[in-house]
């Protein structure tokens, strides 16, 4: 004789609201909460990008009714020697800071990393650069490139031959100048973050390697450029898509000159949808230029799926 067993109503019921009020905790309060940020974010980021990629394909000057030419604007970029011109110079600015602000930091991280008494004073000395406004460091190196009264003006009399020039307004020199004053702006940041992951370093690593010898070069290749790997790729990334985007120095000390020798692809983007009133070429540009980024981004994730460590 078989007997099943059956729950009351009441109970059956009770079951269920319970199975439904987990599932309406797990997975719809959260979105509920997300919901915000993601409103926020197609208002402000989705909508713009998607507008930029229609744009790219019209003829616009910025106001009123855009005539849609496909992908002329991009016909006419890959053909346009100021964009050419402008590409080299952002990847010739490109290789001067994946080289020269990382070299700088890296050396004066690791020389900072065992003072430990007035640590502070130094760190904050160097970082001091990075949080100052750029329209004012602009203005100071502006003061301090003149040839009538800065550095240059100094040099020259006291016999220093190669500097009687305007440094800004040469185009053998316009670009590396306003890279080393962006340098000078930039490094400290550079050299804050290396400091912070160096720290992060058990200590035992650099004693274990003193007991087998290694000298302090040796100990800083093998010891604290592996630790740090992490953040240096992370910087690497991130300088290359600033890189990209740099604009204010540029734009403060040069505007893209002289005869275009600073004109980098922001520049180029900002000329021609505010000065020239061609918005849709702009557009063009910009899009370009997140393309170039995309695939940076895109080269990271590959190399870390294949199982480097970065």
């Amino acid at each position: 004789m078989q007997h099943s067993l059956t729950l009351p109503e009441g109970a059956l019921a009770s079951s269920q609201a319970d199975k439904r009020r987990a599932f309406f905790r797990r997975k719809v309060v959260p979105w509920l909460f997300v919901l915000p940020i993601l409103a926020i974010n197609i208002v402000v980021v989705a909508a713009p990008a998607l507008s930029s990629v229609y744009y790219s394909m019209t003829k616009w000057s910025g106001i009123g009714t855009a005539e849609w030419v496909g992908l002329a604007n991009y016909q006419t970029l890959f053909a346009d020697p100021g964009f050419h011109h402008a590409f080299m110079n952002n990847v010739l600015w490109l290789a001067m800071f994946l080289t020269i602000p990382i070299a700088m930091a890296l050396v004066a991280a690791s020389l900072l990393a065992p003072i430990k008494r007035g640590a502070i004073v130094f760190r904050m000395s160097l970082f001091i650069p990075y949080v100052l406004p750029s329209v004012v460091s602009a203005a100071l190196w502006r003061s301090l490139f003149s040839p009538d009264r800065g550095i240059p003006a100094f040099l020259t009399d006291l016999g220093v031959p190669g500097f009687n020039k305007a440094f800004l307004g040469d185009s053998r020199t316009a670009l590396p100048a306003i890279a080393f004053i962006d340098n000078w702006h930039w490094w400290g940041f550079l050299m804050v973050l290396f400091l912070a992951s160096m720290q992060n370093i058990p200590p035992d690593l650099y004693e274990s390697a003193r007991l087998d010898g290694a000298n302090r070069w040796q100990e800083f290749r093998d010891v604290t450029l592996p630790g740090i790997r992490p953040t240096i790729v992370f910087m690497i990334l991130m300088t290359t898509i600033w890189s990209f985007l740099t604009f204010d120095y540029i734009w403060i000390l040069t505007q893209g000159g002289p005869a275009r020798a600073t004109e980098v692809l922001s520049v180029l983007v900002y000329k021609e949808a505010f000065r020239n009133f061609n918005a849709g070429y702009a557009a063009a540009i910009g899009l370009t230029m997140s393309f170039f980024v995309g695939c940076v981004i895109a080269g990271f994730q590959v190399l870390r799926r294949r199982g480097w460590e970065i």
